[in-house]
């Protein structure tokens, strides 16, 4: 659907996101009739910090770190910049908007989830929600949300592939990845660096486990969150009367939060994977400099000549 083109793809995305919220709004009307309070007794029975052994963290700042992975679709609105009619106000109100639409999502989901079921009995489950409707006797329900959610998975996975295959093509654009790479098709799309990205991440997701990537990828995505706000601030200060067609308010306040929230984040990451992102950060310093560096320093060559 991407090599198709971006109109064509987000379409289709957009009839998938339509059945993925026809499902979460079936949960939650056949959820809501066995609400019980109770289940919130004792509330955060973890406690807030991350706490527990390596390898077995608890608490809510370690579940915030892996649930994480379901806030990268916002982030991939930014790298649709250069394909918006309007990014001044498009990308404003996808980003802001969409995150604050998703979140009252997510917390009347999980409000609906834990009043119909304690949370000791999903927990484990490797499909929650399903079985939180087969628990209260409504396994009609759990059918169709389990097809539903089979159905619309792609969506997951098209905002991901979209989103990364643009940062991967402005890499190859830089000459970080072969220029051959950074090339478009007759009807606009980079077909080769989508292909490109296709095979690296079916490499990852048939080698690595779910968890250990999602908690790997997090902690990557953190780290660039964080390079973002500093860049943000660095900007301000280095050129302040550039033009800003999407423009941060109370910049040093938003920058300086955003820096120290995914900071403790990142902390709140399991031990195993914060040493592996900083072996992983290494690596890639090693590769920059034997390729990166001089790869980057030919094309920026090559535009100037």
């Amino acid at each position: 659907m991407l090599i198709a083109g971006t109109r064509e793809s987000a379409t289709v995305n957009a009839i998938l996101v339509v059945i993925k919220m026809a499902a979460l709004a079936l949960f939650i009307a056949v959820a809501l009739p066995v609400f019980d309070s109770s289940h919130f007794q004792p509330f955060m029975p973890f406690g807030f910090p991350k706490s527990g052994p390596s390898g077995s963290e608890v608490g809510v700042m370690a579940a915030a770190a892996i649930i994480f992975f379901a806030f990268y679709g916002f982030d991939a609105i930014a790298t649709a910049a250069e394909e918006a009619k309007d990014p001044s106000r498009d990308l404003a109100i996808g980003i802001v908007g969409s995150m604050v639409v998703c979140v009252a999502i997510y917390m009347v989901v999980a409000a609906a989830a834990i009043g119909a079921v304690a949370y000791t009995g999903f927990a484990d489950s490797a499909e929650p929600l399903a079985l939180i409707l087969r628990e209260i006797g409504q396994p009609w329900a759990a059918r169709v949300l389990g097809a539903s959610a089979v159905i619309a998975l792609p969506t997951v996975i098209l905002a991901f592939f979209y989103g990364q295959s643009r940062i991967f093509f402005t890499v190859a654009r830089d000459g970080l990845l072969p220029s051959s790479l950074a090339r478009v098709s007759s009807r606009g799309t980079p077909v080769r660096i989508t292909i490109f990205t296709a095979v690296v991440t079916s490499v990852f997701a048939g080698l690595i486990p779910l968890t250990s990537i999602a908690a790997l990828a997090n902690a990557g995505t953190l780290a660039a969150f964080v390079a973002v706000c500093a860049a943000m601030l660095v900007l301000r200060q280095r050129e302040p009367n550039r033009e800003r067609r999407f423009k941060t308010p109370l910049p040093w306040l938003v920058g300086i939060a955003g820096i120290l929230g995914c900071l403790y984040l990142f902390y709140s990451l399991p031990t195993r994977t914060q040493l592996f992102f900083f072996i992983a950060q290494a690596i890639g310093v090693v590769l920059y400099f034997i390729y990166g560096h001089g790869a980057a320093a030919r094309a920026r060559a090559q535009k100037t000549a």
